[in-house]
């Protein structure tokens, strides 16, 4: 299990880079497109052309689907909305075909010929019956991925930060439901066929449970395996201070797994503490800040990020061939940021061809436009929220607050 904490990253200089972003030597970024609006994640077209979903929550009704055609210099040169597909995080092409995810359902989108920007006609339902939109969070995320079996993952979060009994007077320490009634019908991974169409939620193969918060789902082609990053649960100090303090607080993780059949994250019964590398009791459930969890019942992660929680909201693993060989197989990973005081960039995750993890590091950096270990500072200029790899080999990036995209490209 490796461990990534939130340093600042003196090594790197600031360069002539766009909008401030810091990158490796060697690496050189470009602004694709602006002005988009609350975009959330992203897919590239084997022909190149950009995919984005847009969120539905507290403050938007959502936009559906930007499609986005580039020139010759990875410049957007057309821009069209489609669909009232919204809400749900994931886009991915497989086999050429849009997939996209709303609350409750997954759609596919096919396209006449390579030319065409907008799909040719009203997207088929691949899964329907989803559990749909909840009350406990502003935004519905909803993460699919493919393998190389023709199956489609789905991943799912809780329907709330704990899993609360709610007829606990107010003013009581919280109990926490036991069994939780998420864990029957949402909050972990399924499996469905990827080319079938009409398929029921309900019917799925469920293979993962335990998982309060995901929007982070991708396969390694590398080492054969599912990966997930679940979101750690938060105020638990504020709820339970005369058992975790703040910096306990910033210990509880955000965990990356290897997802396998019967993989079992721990939410809501158990929090990791990434610093001390302990799976610990929550405290709704009778934990103390220091009470184990019992062994051999929930998976470890793979890598941990805490200190405080910088909010992992993409997965990718790179599949391109025009970065340096150190890159190729390893998994990037998106920091949305929280609190303005971490995250805000994305990092790199080494990975062997066995499945063995390296030291993260940060791979880019200087989207918020401010020094995150300053005591006050300000709202970040922007938000990475997505990414994906071009058929060039290119990493795009998607900013979640004005709808910048950039293109980083290598040796260019």
């Amino acid at each position: 299990m490796k461990k990534f904490l939130f340093l600042a990253v003196a090594s790197l200089a600031f360069s002539a880079e766009p909008d401030g972003l810091i990158l490796p030597a060697g690496f050189h970024a470009s602004v694709v497109s602006e002005g988009l609006g609350p975009v959330r994640h992203l897919a590239v077209r084997p022909n190149g052309d950009l995919y984005i979903s847009t969120p539905v929550d507290r403050q938007s009704k959502g936009d559906g689907i930007i499609a986005i055609h580039m020139d010759a210099n990875h410049k957007a040169d057309h821009v069209e909305h489609f669909s009232t597909v919204a809400g749900g995080t994931a886009v991915r092409f497989y086999k050429g075909a849009l997939y996209a995810a709303s609350a409750t359902s997954i759609y596919r989108f096919t396209f006449d010929g390579n030319d065409a920007l907008l799909p040719k006609k009203d997207p088929d339902i691949i899964v329907d019956g989803m559990p749909g939109e909840h009350p406990g969070y502003a935004r519905e995320n909803v993460a699919i991925a493919f393998d190389d079996k023709g199956n489609l993952y789905i991943a799912l979060p809780g329907s709330d930060n704990l899993c609360l009994d709610k007829t606990v007077p107010q003013g009581a320490p919280p109990v926490g439901l036991k069994p939780c009634p998420d864990l029957a019908t949402r909050a972990g991974v399924w499996r469905f066929d990827a080319n079938k169409v009409g398929q029921k939620f309900s019917n799925g193969e469920q293979l993962a449970t335990g998982i309060r918060d995901i929007s982070s789902l991708d396969w390694s082609a590398a080492d054969g395996h599912l990966y997930g990053i679940m979101h750690g649960r938060d105020n638990t100090s504020r709820m339970f201070p005369n058992l975790v303090s703040a910096d306990d607080e910033n210990n509880i993780a955000d965990e990356m797994h290897v997802i396998t059949k019967n993989t079992n994250f721990g939410w809501p019964y158990t929090y990791y503490d990434g610093t001390h590398k302990l799976r610990l009791i929550a405290p709704e459930y009778g934990g103390d800040g220091k009470k184990v969890a019992p062994a051999g019942t929930y998976s470890t992660p793979v890598v941990t990020f805490e200190g405080p929680r910088a909010a992992p909201v993409d997965l990718l693993f790179y599949t391109g061939t025009k970065f340096p060989a150190e890159y190729r197989g390893g998994a990037f990973v998106v920091l949305h940021g929280t609190r303005n005081k971490s995250g805000y960039d994305v990092v790199f995750v080494p990975f062997n061809r066995e499945g063995k993890s390296g030291e993260p590091k940060v791979f880019a950096n200087g989207f918020a436009g401010f020094e995150t270990t300053g005591t006050t500072p300000p709202r970040a200029k922007y938000r990475p929220v997505g990414e994906a790899v071009g058929p060039d080999g290119a990493l795009y990036v998607s900013d979640s607050q004005q709808g910048r995209i950039w293109r980083i490209a290598y040796g260019e």
